[in-house]
């Protein structure tokens, strides 16, 4: 699966505010029900999740990101530094408040979770911080920002898994794929065969069932419409490059017949070239 369409199949996923919640509940072990205590905001590829200051739940006012990664990237934190100072900039932007005023303005406390389910990492978690990216090192300087990178690779977390199903159907799903790829099966065989595996087993047949062209859009065809769109950028920009050098040999004066044979080019594609000089 290519990282950015397993991404986008992540976000598919928890789109509901039910499994949102449900996640959230399994990653702090609480019971809330009501699914509209969230308040949902997506930006670029990650969700962002803030509880309602309800007066019974005023534990849980914190600004959530959730992000999914397939390929490892050491600079995540400093990625959350940036989606945060976003977040907190637009939240006082709508609530008028003064930052150089008297009264200590309250924020929602901040939260960074990587559902990562790429290679090279064997433990369960792993804890990365921004300080780690400073001149002088770990701990240095005057601001800090972490990330917990949660492992959902099939086998590890497994006590998160059970609590929330959602993930662990996520989790099923790509790992078995995987597997069909690693067996030798084209991509997309082995995408049908994951798909027609987890039918049977009961895995996101909510989805699969329902909407399974719309998760072949988003994990295949998506990935080759890209794909089309880079060979066209590339000859494109090939095309630019070579016309370019058409017109610095023209101005020199020299004939369409030197120029194909100085540049490896048929006859005729110079000539066509020409003239649109």
């Amino acid at each position: 699966l290519n990282r950015k369409h397993k991404d986008r199949l992540f976000r598919y996923l928890f789109k509901e505010k039910k499994y949102l919640l449900d996640l959230y509940n399994a990653l702090h072990d609480s019971d809330y029900t009501d699914p509209e205590e969230l308040e949902v905001v997506t930006m670029e590829d990650v969700i962002f999740m803030k509880m309602k200051n309800d007066l019974s739940f005023m534990i849980d006012s914190r600004l959530s990101l959730y992000e999914h990664q397939s390929t490892w990237n050491p600079n995540m934190p400093l990625r959350g530094l940036f989606y945060f100072s976003q977040q907190y900039e637009g939240l006082l932007g709508m609530e008028d408040v003064d930052v150089y005023g008297r009264k200590r303005i309250n924020l929602p406390t901040p939260e960074y979770i990587i559902f990562y389910n790429g290679s090279g990492m064997t433990e369960d978690q792993r804890t990365l911080y921004l300080s780690d990216s400073f001149s002088m090192g770990h701990g240095s300087g005057c601001l800090e920002c972490t990330c917990k990178v949660i492992n959902i690779n099939r086998g590890h977390n497994i006590e998160l898994m059970d609590k929330c199903h959602r993930l662990w159907e996520y989790s099923e799903f790509v790992s078995e794929v995987e597997t069909n790829i690693q067996k030798g099966m084209r991509r997309e065989e082995a995408i049908q065969a994951a798909m027609n595996h987890c039918i049977e087993q009961n895995i996101l047949t909510d989805i699969l069932k329902s909407e399974k062209s719309e998760v072949l859009h988003m994990i295949f065809l998506t990935e080759y419409d890209e794909k089309k769109h880079l060979r066209h950028t590339f000859a494109e920009g090939r095309e630019d490059k070579l016309i370019e050098m058409i017109q610095k040999k023209h101005a020199k004066g020299k004939s369409p017949e030197v120029i194909a044979e100085e540049l490896e080019e048929d006859l005729e594609t110079v000539r066509s070239l020409l003239k649109r000089l």
